[in-house]
């Protein structure tokens, strides 16, 4: 931030719309533009407060319009398969603008989470049947982790290879056992995100004894296995932040299809799939602190008012440029780690910790200050807060990701694998 910003930011006015790091590339700043556009139209808090309401959790015409019209649903899925082959930091940009309007869609769970996962382990016949659908949107999917801790099935808050979170031994978590030429499913997922209303179901699923214990994929076609009756029973649970719906998946005997062949490193491809979605949660995590951050600069003004301490306002410009140089920060950090090389990027849940320690240092700031979203009605602060605490449940806590990028990264010793 430079000094014209600071000092907008003390005068009480609005810091420029659009900061200053954003990676190049014409074609998705464009869809970037466009997408703002469009949420701006379709996704306000009351728009936003409707479509939680619905049986999805979202509203399907939203996301037929980002998925179909804009594509980002594909828009890192290979070419091939009918995506847009682009890398993690073009999609950064649109999870950066749906975080900016807290705007509930299918994206996380179905291009972050689970498209990914097809990609890398999935059979080619597999991938033609399934990633073109994931692409256009039409078919959504989420990625059902036993154990409570989908951070720790991603790896990272931890080596998913050090524990048996998936059901290990013959209770708990979700065991898979062969039959009939194909597998059979029993036991249960929570907090699966937008597991009530997807049409597919990644299920991570512990198989084998004790010989040969190891955690595999499964495919559950949500839809046809709840026609047939096959044993697949998913609830919606309440949310502390409604706009991230999520759901519990028991499995009574269902039928599933193997994602991929064995032998295949489903861990690895797990654990790179997580540092990639740490990216991309911190880019949403970035979005909505600077959305928090210009509302709270927008309802403080450029002058003193009645009923106002003398001297407030100066000192609250202050205490929001410090806010402001925080939020940069970790968007510096969030596109540094999405132009990473490799699968994944090492720099992800660092870049993940600073983007929630920014979005919480936002969501505070937007209620304490004099003349902030507090004194407006709390409605108009609670999804800031709701966003901030969801997501360090579901993906931190911040001092476990910073534990974990230490350990990957050799800081406390020889590098994690």
């Amino acid at each position: 931030m430079d000094a014209a910003d600071s000092a907008a930011l003390t005068a009480g006015t609005a810091p420029p719309a659009d900061p200053p790091t954003a990676p190049p590339g014409e074609e998705p700043q464009e869809t970037r533009h466009a997408l703002r556009a469009l949420l701006a139209e379709r996704a306000g808090p009351q728009q936003n407060r409707a479509a939680t309401a619905t049986p999805q959790g979202y509203d399907p015409g939203l996301w037929a319009r980002m998925s179909g019209t804009l594509g980002v649903a594909g828009l890192a899925v290979p070419e091939a398969y009918g995506g847009g082959g682009r890398g993690p930091a073009a999609l950064a940009l649109v999870c950066e603008e749906t975080g900016r309007a807290l705007a509930p869609s299918p994206l996380l769970a179905t291009a972050v989470l689970a498209a990914p996962l097809v990609t890398a382990l999935g059979t080619p016949g597999q991938r033609v049947a399934l990633l073109p659908a994931l692409a256009d949107g039409s078919l959504t999917c989420a990625l059902a982790a036993p154990g409570g801790s989908l951070a720790l099935a991603l790896g990272l808050t931890g080596d998913n290879s050090a524990e048996d979170w998936s059901g290990g031994g013959r209770t708990g978590g979700v065991q898979a056992r062969a039959a009939d030429g194909g597998w059979r499913l029993y036991g249960e997922a929570a907090q699966v995100l937008d597991g009530h209303s997807a049409g597919l179901l990644l299920v991570a699923a512990h198989a084998g004894g004790f010989a040969r214990s190891r955690t595999l994929l499964f495919l559950v076609r949500a839809e046809e296995a709840e026609r047939r009756g096959d044993g697949l029973v998913r609830t919606r649970r309440p949310t502390l932040d409604p706009t991230r719906p999520q759901a519990s998946v028991q499995f009574r005997d269902t039928a599933a299809e193997l994602l991929g062949e064995e032998p295949a490193d489903v861990l690895a491809a797990l654990a790179a799939t997580g540092r990639r979605a740490a990216v991309l949660l911190a880019a949403e995590a970035v979005g909505t602190a600077r959305e928090a951050l210009d509302r709270t600069v927008a309802h403080l003004g450029g002058s003193e008012r009645p009923g106002r301490p003398a001297g407030s306002l100066p000192a609250a410009g202050h205490r929001l440029a410090d806010l402001c140089v925080q939020v940069e920060a970790a968007r510096s950090l969030t596109y540094a780690a999405a132009r990473e090389p490799g699968p994944g990027a090492d720099g992800g849940p660092l870049a993940l910790a600073h983007a929630l320690e920014a979005l919480r240092a936002a969501a505070d700031e937007c209620v304490r200050l004099p003349g902030g979203l507090g004194v407006t009605g709390e409605h108009e602060a609670q999804p800031f807060f709701r966003r901030a605490a969801s997501d360090e449940l579901l993906f931190g806590p911040v001092r476990r990701l910073r534990a974990r990028a230490a350990e990957r990264t050799g800081l406390l010793g020889e590098a994690a694998a």
